[in-house]
């Protein structure tokens, strides 16, 4: 028999790329949706058929319980969050109830159901928020700086707990900032190479950015998802952080994409302080020797070689599109 995956948020940028994994491994793929009126199937449309899509909300126990009962999957990926930073400060209580205590309630489903069910919770290097130290490793304590760190944090530490409390195969991949040609226009990097494409079409003449400053650790998304299914293969279970090492500044962002398209990212950015923060994380860069040595993981796109393929990705959408 297939192995049976579980994915929450399968229609998001990770879990599309984590069906897309697991398939090639042979696995039969469930993807979790929450009723919508607005659901878009646009980054699993190419696989959709390939999918069992299933009902269910985080925010409701006994649909969890229903759907592993019903599937009997083997691992689950909890994906699913109310997953934008800047929306966390205007849906705080929405972010706690989805991000955080979303989490216990698909643990404990996974209790009820069937303990030896493998679980991965996606954690953020947002939780490390004002850093202590840097780089961030797994002993590197928590700051967070947004009501989505905060809830990240709880839904990381509840992951540890039901672990060590009922034995449960559970993991938590701390993945620093991964990004794709999939990634939500509300996402900094994707705004740019989009603000790019358009600005290289004649659409338009500038792009406003927040804080140009801040310094992230950005790999390529596909690369990540495959530390996540790494960690649910090993004997143990343990928490990872996953990241490249490296940093480099949203302005640094901006420069390599607008260079890519032969412009000058100084002659079309303008700062708006709309897009600033309440509070701020300036720098975020993880130490990801714990996944290269246990779980043999390492990225295989860099820095530049992601932000091209955004570009890219985007001068074609923009083009195909004609807006």
């Amino acid at each position: 028999m297939p192995k049976r995956a579980l994915i929450t948020g399968i229609t998001g940028q990770d879990g599309s790329y984590l069906a897309e994994l697991l398939l090639e491994q042979g696995y039969e793929v469930i993807g979790m949706l929450r009723r919508s009126s607005t659901l878009n199937f646009e980054r699993i449309a190419h696989i959709q058929d390939d999918l069992n899509l299933v009902s269910g909300d985080l925010l409701d126990e006994v649909s969890m319980i229903n759907i592993l009962r019903e599937h009997r999957p083997n691992e689950v990926y909890n994906l699913a969050a109310q997953s934008f930073v800047q929306t966390s400060w205007n849906q705080a209580v929405l972010t706690g109830e989805t991000t955080a205590l979303g989490v216990t309630r698909v643990l404990d489903a996974i209790r009820i159901v069937d303990p030896e069910i493998r679980f991965y919770q996606a954690s953020s290097s947002e939780m490390f928020g004002k850093v202590l130290e840097v780089p961030q490793k797994e002993s590197t304590p928590f700051y967070p700086r947004s009501p989505y760190g905060v809830a990240k944090v709880y839904g990381h530490w509840i992951t540890v707990n039901y672990r060590e409390s009922y034995g449960l195969h559970a993991s938590s991949g701390i993945l620093f900032n991964h990004e794709s040609p999939r990634r939500g226009l509300e996402f900094s990097t994707r705004k740019i190479t989009h603000g790019v494409a358009r600005i290289k079409h004649g659409l338009d003449k500038t792009l406003a950015m927040g804080n140009l400053d801040a310094q992230r650790d950005w790999g390529y998304a596909f690369d990540y998802v495959r530390a996540m299914w790494l960690m649910l293969q090993q004997e143990t279970p343990g928490d990872y952080v996953v990241a490249t090492g490296q940093t480099h500044s949203v302005r640094e962002f901006c420069e390599l994409a607008f260079a890519h398209a032969g412009l000058d990212y100084q002659e079309h950015v303008v700062f708006d302080e709309r897009f600033m923060r309440p509070a701020e994380v300036d720098l975020l860069v993880g130490d990801p020797s714990r996944a290269r040595q246990v779980l043999g993981w390492k990225p295989d796109v860099d820095f530049p070689g992601l932000v091209r393929m955004m570009v890219d990705a985007d001068l074609e959408v923009v083009a195909r599109q004609g807006r």
